[in-house]
């Protein structure tokens, strides 16, 4: 049992891969109760047994084997990631589970499939058990087919997909096998359970037996609908109610209803094979078809008759089989044929359903044409093929070729069509057969029902019938208003008794006219099933509305309601509606007598043709009380207009009596009942007075109350003509004006354009103007109406005419038409809305009728198109050119336009490209000409045009894709998105094609409310599209996806995403997580739409422009001008629909004094309400991720109490133009309605969360900017926000500091700062921390700067909850994927460290290694010394508060928004000093405005010194100006402001010192300069106290940068990095010349700063440049002034602890070490004069450490005996110079006796009180030196004494020189200064010049180059070079010519001339360095000031922007400030010494 104890300690995973089978079995049990026990899916446990569950099943033991499968069925149900397992193991269980001879084993494994599905992994275990079922084994297949039926009879067809398993099944059925038969049996019974007939195609070519075997079991299936009973981990709730269920008791109602919708929806069609026939026609087939004789041509129909058999046909181009086949039916004599073709007409449509739609309009009318046949078995097969035709399209598609037949003159045809649409209509459902559809239908077949033939009567009846049981009686009954009341009975009894279901097509069709019952969705498969529902949709309400008129009972009732009905019908023309009109016979002139009598005073009658006016007169006015007094129902119009037209009638010569008797024509026809019959008796007369002077208007008042009663359309056909068929002009022109007016107040609906086009030509050829003029007047007024379209009529008018009526056109452009204000409104009851309601919509239908449109069918010549398809190109091209110039002659034409299409549509692929885009072109043409009716065309000729996009050529492709737009403009997007063909075109896998395709779809998609869920079909290639290899496609794939998932949704999309890789799939569900949060919301329905939605809306769910001939004809006009403007809201002619809305419920003028009143209602204890309602949870509560309608309704519901009306409507219109109309309101009345703003403030707050949610920029920008006034105003009524109304308002703020346009971002944040004034910033603070969340990386990045602004505003108080929570999380974001986010943390927790100093680590927490560092980077970088928070707090409030006054976007951004992003991170730091200063200062330079002078400025500013002042200092001028005014020689004022300057130069320090570690070259090199300018002149020097620190770790990174970074880089000009090398060392040398500066130096820094320094000295990289040697030497230079100059204490601690890192440092060069060391020696030697300073304990505690690390044993192990060496020189040296007394200084150590030190100090104590010093000094140093080092005090005096009388004499001192050198070379620390001090200056600089010359000789270079920035004779004090600067080219002048200090010295010369000091003696450094010279003089003199003030110009303007360095520009000050050639630096400096003296004398 050895081996088992082995095995048993194993862990539970290996013990399963153990290779004994007991240890598996062990395994398995413990995996067993292990997967049992662990509750958490997600625990990493699971993860560990991902690759083993494959050989739990498959498992060789059969013992363990079944363990194995126990385990692993648990482990699938129970862990998160058994979906990665699903492949390998189901294939696992099918190949070695189902093969097991134990039932148990083939029980698990069938479990753990289903376990499977369960999961969600359906389609990958279906695909393993489709495999199976190919297994030779037939075990395998048996288990395969059982666990197959198990899973569906469980999970239900939805989840297990038939198709492939149908597929299958005839192929078991033929198994050998009969267990396999018998399995396949019970399969196939249990899909019929879920499937019922569908079922039956697919296996009808099994064994008969078979077959009848299985109808005996089908029959036994129980006819309820089966369910599903197992769910899938996604359908809990589904399961959840599936057993709430069981548990009622069985099936409840609620339930089944679902499912009953979810389970027929399998048919038949769907699970069959595509079969392709078009290859396997015969060959000759098309010859045979064409042969004479008719065997023959019968034997090619035959063979297609078989092929079309096929119950699925592939789709392909079938239009020459169906032409062929049209032929057939039309033309053939043989009938026997002709029934034939029908057949197989039918079969294809059957086979292709909606992919047969495009050539249905071509057949449609020859089958119904051929219905003259008599024979039956040809109606027959006609019959069935235009039904089955129908099926594949929509009755909308084919209506106008029906409507064209029914006026055939045979009676058979008719009967036929009439039936054909009785059939038609069952297919239809209320909402697929629109008004639009049944006007005409209705109209046709009312003529049949009064046919003189019977059966057509018959026929008709059941057509209307079956529409009045579709449609219902309210919408049909309108068009039925003059039937007599026995048909009207008759149609009645034929909609009774027809069926909507009737079964002669298959099984899947019938199953789909179940449906129609159900009323709740359309019939149809076909094509247009859903395109009517859609249109329909638009306007329920329009449906509804129009029978509310017959409330009246019988046809014949009062006018009122007939007017309304007219309104609904829109009176087109006299057809239909008139019937409605009330006609009243005409009357003899007695009887009419008689009435008038019966109502009149019998004085009035007798006095009307009396010959005294005056009685006239009166007699008139009894009319008039009389006609007001009488009531509507009594009145008899016609009696009493006839009365007033006798005699004299019209002829009324006295224009008083002539007005009163118009008056009274007007209040008859507004008064009473008045007819057309009425109306013509006056109108005569009416047009004959329109142009009196006197009388006009009463005639034009009469003509529009007549419209009103009579209709416009009527009454103005009639007036028109009337007034063109007389000569009176004024007449004329006074009509047309009537009639423009009369448009504009009833609207455009129902007018016959045609009728007056040719009176308005007649007008516009009229010889008098005034009759041109109103003509021009009434067609501008039309355009607002129709839009571009009405141009069309009058194109071959004269071009001055046409001029006119373009410019009257281009006024009109960008109106909308008014709305209607009469025609409507009077009507009483229910007619007044709805009359208005239809007329909207009318209005579109008839613009489209109105166009005279041409039937170009006959101009397509057999001979044209064979043009078109000829070989030759140039003939091709004629074609084509025929064919434009046909359709720009007919301008508008029908949509038959016979075989064009298929001509056109080869030519899309023409090689020649120019014919391609010729006949894009003439695409586009045809859209504009035909309109809407494009629509049957989409198919056979938009299509091809899509795969033209795929051209390679651009300008193709620029083509097309105009031309699909101006199809779908004219289509609608529904078109093109139905059935396969976008999907197809998008399969291909052409990158251009994709991506135009894609970009049309993105731009396309947003804009509709719904698409055909054929757009799925279109996803998956979608996908492959997102891992195209042309990074263009994958884009445009990005940009469509959130608009498929618009309308998809998520989970569609996520669900197809199941067939990728999972590689594949896992990027494209990332990327659908994206694109889910960037999905728009879909575009909101029209505006009203509570109830109804508005006829006038409809087409905005169409893409803009687009318009529905059916139901918005008139938008096709007038969507064009502004395509845009249509997008919220429908077109704009709708806009005025819906607005129209709001006018009407009062009369027009009220609107008007309506908007004078408050905009905001205060209603009293209205806000409290609000929020209790909402705490209650009585409402919402204001809180989403995007607004759902329930909010937006809710917030409406609010804001109704307490917003003005008018305002609301515009503030919840669907176009956003409105919104900003109401902002704009909205801002007007901000001061002037405080209360109301305040009291609906959190309603205002809420509205403009939505408006943050709009797209439209616009609208944004006038929000934010009233949101900054709204605060603004808040502040000032120190109003504070209540929780609910920030809770509810900054969240959806705080989404908008992420918008990608920065103007939008400045404004947010503009905003968000003014909130602090009015909610606390503490709470705010959480706001913006929650938006540090968001997956908008600009927002992390704007939230987290916001809460570095709220820190340093506010303190740490702010930080919510806690500042270590706080802190903790902003850190989180320092490692952050994106690069502006991370900067933004690191900034934020910079501000705060700088307000909290260290204590920030400490609450930071523990942060990652790298984000430390990336912290500690900046934080060193930043470099601002901690100042006192509180002290800030204080000053910061009142200041938030003044600046917000100033411009808000100054207070976030500071100053300089246009500088480097290099530069923006250190710029922060800056921006937050420039904060506290005012925000005054804006430069565009990154020298900050403190550093430079605007000389403009001050010459135009004449004020007095006094006032003038305090602005100078902000600009540091006065320094520049004391010299000047000042100038008593030997004396020096100090600036009256230099307190004031000093508080304020820091924060400028700050900011430049931040910029020398900037990244830029140029940058660093310009900061180093201002430093420099400032450590020159020793007066400004003390401004750097306190900065030293900071400005050195700034210098030491800049070093670094350029060591790991620049000089790394290839693509920088090498000159660069040493011209920075140069400025670096230059301002350091300037520094380290300040002794009281360089003391500042801390350890740290100095310890940094020499690393840094000896780094750069080894860089061998440095040395390969030219210039390279000499920055070697400068740095040594810079080195010895650092350890002479620094504290000593700071740099001997410094030096001990860098030479103990480098030792440690395995990577460190030995060459560091010994150069750390060679530093040691050097403060060694300085020790004797330095020791008094020296704090020792601080260096002994050093060396102890030291010590510590380095003990003896280990030192003497190095290589190099350097290090003991130098550590027992130092030791013995500060022994020999303090002697005993040192051991007292060790106090600093803590146990000293352990330490090696004291006993180190102590031998050498003991051993130098033994001997002399002389033997530690040989340790020390060897050589000459010792011995000189040795010599007396004395003895040095007297050499130097003696080489400076060399130096005097005239013969030798070149001698003397050399020596001095040689020995300052040798004892580089010899004091000269003594020798010096009494020479004269002169004296001084020649020896100084001289020790230079030799320097440089030595070295062996004529001169040290310009362009190093260091030049030699200025080591780095860089004093300003002389005015004139003489250009030097490198390296061959003599030296002694040219340097600066040559005129240096005159200058100095003149100076002493003048008795202005030189240097004051004590502070002048010593000469110690050879390189060393005069500092500076104390007092700046002009010309310094001239030259620093020119070099600062110089380098801002000029110098790294465009000049190039070149060998004429020397370098005249330490810090490279170039100047140009001396001419010009002198004439420039002319320039400024006069401006300067300018200054001056103003100044004085």
């Amino acid at each position: 049992m050895g081996d088992d104890s082995e095995w048993m300690k194993l862990p539970i995973d290996q013990k399963c891969e153990h290779k004994l089978w007991k240890a598996r079995l062990n395994g398995y049990e413990e995996a067993l109760k292990l997967f049992q026990k662990i509750d958490d899916e997600k625990s990493p446990e699971w993860s560990k047994y991902l690759g083993l569950i494959k050989k739990f099943v498959t498992d060789s033991n059969a013992v363990a084997q079944l363990k194995g499968l126990e385990a692993a069925l648990a482990y699938v149900e129970n862990a998160h990631v058994a979906g990665k397992t699903t492949g390998e193991v189901a294939s696992g269980v099918v190949n070695k589970v189902f093969n097991q001879p134990k039932a148990r084993a083939k029980e698990l494994g069938l479990d753990i499939c289903l376990m499977y599905i369960e999961i969600e992994k359906g389609e990958a275990v279906q695909e393993e058990l489709l495999k199976g079922l190919d297994n030779k084994n037939p075990k395998i297949i048996v288990a395969c087919i059982e666990t197959l039926r198990k899973a569906l009879s469980e999970f239900g067809s939805k989840i297990i997909s038939l198709k492939p398993i149908i597929k299958v099944l005839p192929k078991l059925f033929e198994s050998r096998e009969k267990a396999v038969r018998d399995e396949a049996k019970l399969l196939a019974v249990e899909i019929y359970r879920w499937i019922r007939d569908a079922l039956r195609p697919p296996l009808q070519n099994i064994n008969s037996v078979q077959l009848k075997e299985l109808e005996e079991e089908w029959v036994k299936v129980s006819s309820v609908a089966p369910k599903q009973t197992r769910f899938l981990r996604s359908q809990q709730e589904l399961k959840a109610k599936f057993e709430q269920q069981q548990a009622v008791g069985g099936d409840a109602d609620g339930g089944g209803d679902d499912e009953e919708e979810a389970v027929p929806q399998v048919d038949a069609y769907e699970l069959l094979e595509a079969v392709e026939i078009l290859s396997k026609l015969p060959k000759d087939f098309y010859e045979k078809i064409e042969a004479k004789k008719w065997q023959e041509r019968k034997e090619a129909l035959e063979a297609v008759e078989l092929l079309v058999k096929n119950p699925k046909l592939e789709s392909g181009d079938y239009a020459d089989l169906v032409k062929v086949l049209k032929k057939v039916v039309g033309k053939d004599t043989n009938v026997m044929l002709v029934a034939l073709a029908a057949k197989c007409l039918a079969g294809l449509a059957t086979g292709l359903r909606k992919k047969f739609g495009q050539y249905a309009g071509h057949v449609v009318p020859t089958i119904l044409e051929k219905f003259k046949e008599k024979k039956p078995q040809v109606v027959q097969a006609l019959q069935e093929a235009i039904d089955a035709i129908f099926l594949t399209t929509t009755l909308q598609n084919i209506s106008e070729d029906v409507l064209a037949v029914m006026d055939n003159k045979n009676p058979t045809i008719k009967q036929q069509t009439s039936l054909f649409i009785a059939r038609s209509f069952r297919h239809c459902t209320p909402s697929t057969l629109p008004k639009s559809l049944l006007k005409p239908f209705c109209a046709a077949l009312l003529k049949h029902i009064n046919d003189s033939a019977p059966e057509v009567r018959d026929a008709g009846f059941e057509a209307l019938g079956t529409a009045l049981k579709v449609a219902g009686e309210k919408a049909v009954n309108p068009f039925l208003a003059d039937v007599d009341k026995l048909k009207l009975d008759r149609i009645k009894e034929c909609a009774e008794k027809v069926e909507l279901v009737y079964g002669k097509k298959t099984g899947g069709t019938e199953k789909k006219e179940g449906k129609p019952i159900t009323g709740k969705t359309p019939a149809l498969s076909g094509a247009g099933g859903d395109k009517e529902t859609k249109d329909a949709a638009t306007k329920p309400g329009l449906l509804k509305k129009a029978p509310a008129v017959k409330s009246g009972g019988p046809p014949k009732k009062g006018k009122p309601a007939a007017a309304a009905g007219m309104g609904g019908a829109g009176a087109k023309g006299k057809k239909g509606p008139e019937t409605k009109e009330i006609f009243e016979s005409e009357l003899s002139i007695e009887v009419c007598e008689e009435k008038a009598a019966a109502v009149l005073p019998a004085s009035c009658i007798q006095q009307l043709d009396s010959g005294n006016w005056k009685e006239r007169l009166a007699c008139m006015e009894e009319f008039q009380k009389a006609v007001e007094l009488m009531e509507r129902s009594e009145m008899p119009c016609q009696a009493l207009v006839r009365m007033l037209a006798k005699k004299p009638g019209w002829k009324e010569t006295n224009f008083q009596v002539m007005q009163m008797k118009l008056h009274i024509v007007a209040l008859i026809a507004q008064k009473g009942n008045f007819s057309k019959t009425s109306a013509q008796v006056v109108l005569d007369g009416l047009v004959d007075k329109v142009g009196d002077v006197k009388c006009g208007s009463n005639a034009k008042e009469a003509m529009t109350a007549i419209a009103e009663a009579c209709q416009l359309p009527w009454t103005a056909e009639q007036v028109v003509a009337m007034a063109f068929s007389q000569k009176n002009p004024k007449n004329q022109s006074e009509t047309l004006n009537w009639l423009s007016n009369a448009i504009k107040e009833f609207g455009f609906s129902g007018l016959n354009v045609k009728a007056f086009i040719s009176n308005v030509k007649t007008a516009l050829a009229a010889t008098n103007p005034a009759v041109r003029t109103s003509a021009i007047t009434l067609l501008g007024v039309m355009y607002l109406y129709m839009g571009p379209p009405l141009r069309m009529f009058f194109e071959d008018e004269k071009p001055a005419l046409l001029s006119q009526i373009d410019a009257e056109f281009e006024k009109m452009q960008g109106q909308t038409a008014p709305t209607p204000t009469r025609g409507i409104s009077r009507h009483s009851g229910g007619g007044g809305d709805d009359g208005e309601e239809e007329e909207q919509e009318d209005v579109g239908n008839d613009v489209v009728d109105l166009l005279p449109r041409t039937d170009i069918g006959d101009k397509i010549t057999a001979e044209l198109v064979s043009k078109i398809g000829d070989k030759n190109w140039k003939i091709r091209k004629e074609g084509l050119d025929e064919v434009t110039s046909i359709i720009n002659d007919a301008k508008f034409i029908q949509p038959n336009i016979g075989e064009l299409p298929a001509a056109l549509k080869s030519r899309l692929n023409d090689s020649n490209k120019i014919l391609v885009q010729q006949t894009l072109s003439i695409l586009q043409q045809l859209a504009t000409a035909m309109g809407p009716n494009i629509k049957q065309h989409v198919k056979n000729l938009g299509i091809p045009v899509i795969t033209v996009l795929g051209d390679s050529k651009n300008n193709v492709r620029a083509a097309a894709l105009a031309t699909v737009n101006a199809w779908a403009e004219q289509t609608g997007m529904k078109e093109w998105l139905e059935g396969e063909d976008l999907a197809e075109e998008l399969k291909k896998e052409n990158p251009f094609l994709r991506q135009e395709l894609l970009g049309w779809l993105a731009e396309k998609l947003p804009t509709l409310r719904s698409v055909p869920s054929d757009l799925l079909l279109c996803v998956p290639h979608l996908y492959s599209c997102l891992e195209d290899r042309n990074g263009d496609v994958r884009k445009k794939a990005q940009d469509a996806l959130p608009f498929f998932m618009m309308h998809l949704g998520f989970e569609k999309m996520a669900k197809a995403t199941s067939k990728l890789k999972p590689t594949s799939k896992d990027q494209v569900l990332a990327m659908l997580e994206k694109a889910k949060a960037n999905m728009p919301a879909k575009p909101a329905p029209p505006a009203k739409a509570s109830s109804r939605v508005v006829g006038g809306a409809a087409p905005a769910k169409f893409q803009p422009a687009s318009a529905l001939a059916e139901d918005s004809g008139s938008n096709t006009m007038e969507s064009k001008p502004d395509p845009k403007k249509a997008k919220a809201g429908g077109t704009s002619s709708k806009a005025k629909g819906v607005q129209g809305k709001k006018v009407l419920s009062k009369p027009n003028l009220k609107e008007d004094d309506d908007k004078s009143g408050p905009i905001f209602i205060v209603v009293p204890n209205g806000k409290e309400q609000r929020m209790k309602d909402e705490k209650g949870l009585k409402v919402l509560k204001w809180n989403f991720t995007t607004p759902r309608d329930e909010y937006i309704e809710q917030l409406k519901t609010q804001m109704s109490s307490c917003v003005a009306k008018w305002l609301q409507d515009e503030m919840f219109h669907a176009d956003f133009q409105h919104h900003n109309k109401a902002l704009a309101v909205m801002i007007e009345h901000l001061e002037s309605e405080k209360d109301g703003v305040i009291s609906c403030l959190d309603l205002i707050l809420k509205w403009l969360t939505l408006r943050f949610f709009d797209t439209n920029t616009s609208v944004l920008m006038k929000a934010l900017e009233y949101l900054k006034l709204l605060f603004n105003l808040l502040s000032q009524e120190e109003y504070h926000l209540t929780e609910n109304e920030a809770s509810s308002f900054i969240p959806y703020l705080i989404l908008k500091v992420g918008e990608p346009k920065d103007v939008i971002r400045k404004d947010v944040r503009a905003i968000l700062n003014r909130m602090c004034l009015i909610y606390p910033a503490s709470k705010m603070f959480t706001f913006i921390m929650e938006g540090t969340k968001s997956k908008n990386s600009k927002q992390r990045a704007e939230c987290l700067e916001e809460l570095g602004c709220l820190v340093e505003s506010y303190g740490m108080n702010v930080c919510q909850p806690t500042p270590g929570k706080a802190l903790k999380e902003m850190a989180t974001h320092i490692g952050d994927r994106d690069n502006t986010v991370r900067n933004a943390a690191l900034n934020t927790i910079v501000t705060v460290y700088n307000v909290h100093g260290d204590q920030v680590f400490k609450l930071i927490g523990n942060l990652s290694e790298k984000d430390m560092s990336m912290l500690e980077e900046r934080i060193k970088r930043s470099a601002k010394r901690p100042s006192a928070a509180p002290v800030r707090q204080a000053e910061e409030k009142p200041q938030r508060t003044q600046n917000i006054s100033a411009n808000a976007s100054m207070l976030r951004k500071g100053p300089a928004e246009d500088m480097s992003s290099k530069l923006k991170i250190m710029y922060r730091t800056y921006r937050i000093q420039n904060r506290n200063m005012g925000s005054h200062s804006e430069t565009t330079h990154t020298v900050p405005r403190e550093f430079q002078l605007d000389l403009d400025e001050i010459e135009n500013d004449n004020g007095t010194v006094r006032c003038e002042m305090p602005a100078l200092v902000q600009h540091k001028l006065d320094d520049i100006f004391e010299p000047v005014l000042i100038p008593e020689p030997k004396i020096r004022a100090v600036s009256p402001h230099f307190d004031d300057m000093h508080s304020n130069t820091a924060s400028t320090i700050n900011f430049v010192i931040s910029q020398v570690a900037s990244g830029d070259i140029n940058t660093s090199i310009q900061a180093l300069a201002q430093i420099d300018e400032v450590l020159r002149q020793e007066d400004k020097a003390e401004a750097m106290s306190g900065h030293i620190d900071q400005f050195l770790i700034a210098t030491f990174m800049q070093l670094r940068l350029i060591y790991n970074t620049h000089m790394a880089d290839e693509k920088l000009d090498k000159d660069e990095i040493v011209k920075l090398y140069s400025c670096i060392i230059g301002s350091m040398i300037s520094l380290f010349q300040i002794e009281s500066l360089a003391r500042e130096a801390s350890t740290g820094v100095l310890k940094d700063l020499m690393h840094g320094l000896i780094t750069l000295m080894l860089d061998s990289r440095v040395e390969d440049i030219e210039e390279g040697e000499q920055v070697i030497r400068s740095v040594n230079l810079l080195v010895v002034k650092v350890l002479e100059k620094s504290d000593q204490t700071n740099i001997l601690s410094a030096l001990l602890v860098l030479l103990q890192d480098s030792l440690l440092a395995t990577a460190s060069s030995p060459k560091f070490s010994e150069l750390v060391m060679k530093c040691l020696w050097r403060m060694v030697r300085l020790l004797p004069e330095t020791i008094n300073s020296i704090n020792l304990d601080r260096i002994l505690l050093d060396i102890h450490i030291f010590m510590k690390v380095f003990p003896k044993e280990k030192l003497k192990q190095c290589k190099s005996e350097f290090p003991i060496r130098t550590l027992k020189t130092l030791l013995h040296t500060l022994c020999k110079l303090k002697g005993p007394k040192i051991l007292d200084h060790l106090t600093m150590i803590d146990n000293k006796n352990e330490s090696e030190l004291e006993a180190h100090l102590c031998r050498v104590m003991k051993h130098s009180m033994d001997q002399t010093g002389s033997k530690a000094d040989k340790d020390t140093e060897k050589g000459a030196s010792r011995t000189e080092e040795k010599a007396s005090k004395a003895k040095v005096n007297d050499i130097l004494a003696e080489i400076f009388k060399k130096i005097g004499s005239k013969e030798n001192t070149k001698e003397g020189l050399a020596e001095l050198y040689e020995y300052k070379k040798k004892y580089s620390d010899a004091d000269i200064e003594p020798f010096l001090k009494n020479s004269s200056q002169f004296f001084q600089s020649y020896v100084e010049r001289g020790l230079r010359l030799i320097e440089t000789e030595r070295e062996g270079k004529g001169r040290i180059a310009a362009s190093t920035g260091i030049s030699p004779q200025m080591e780095g004090t860089c004093v300003p070079a002389s005015t004139h600067t003489v250009s030097s080219s490198i390296g061959n002048t003599n030296g002694e010519e040219v340097g600066p200090s040559v005129y240096l010295e005159r200058l100095k010369i003149l100076r002493q001339r003048c008795g202005l000091d030189n240097a004051k003696q004590e502070d002048r450094p010593p000469l110690t360095s050879l390189l060393s010279k005069p500092a500076l003089p104390t007092v700046a003199s002009s010309t310094d000031m001239l030259h620093s003030k020119l070099s600062q110009l110089r380098e801002s303007r000029e110098q790294y922007q465009h000049l190039d360095l070149d060998s004429n520009q020397t370098h005249s000050s330490g810090i490279g400030t170039t100047l140009a050639s001396p001419s010009s630096a002198a004439a420039n400096i002319d320039d400024l010494k006069k401006r300067l003296e300018r200054i001056k004398s103003s100044r004085k």
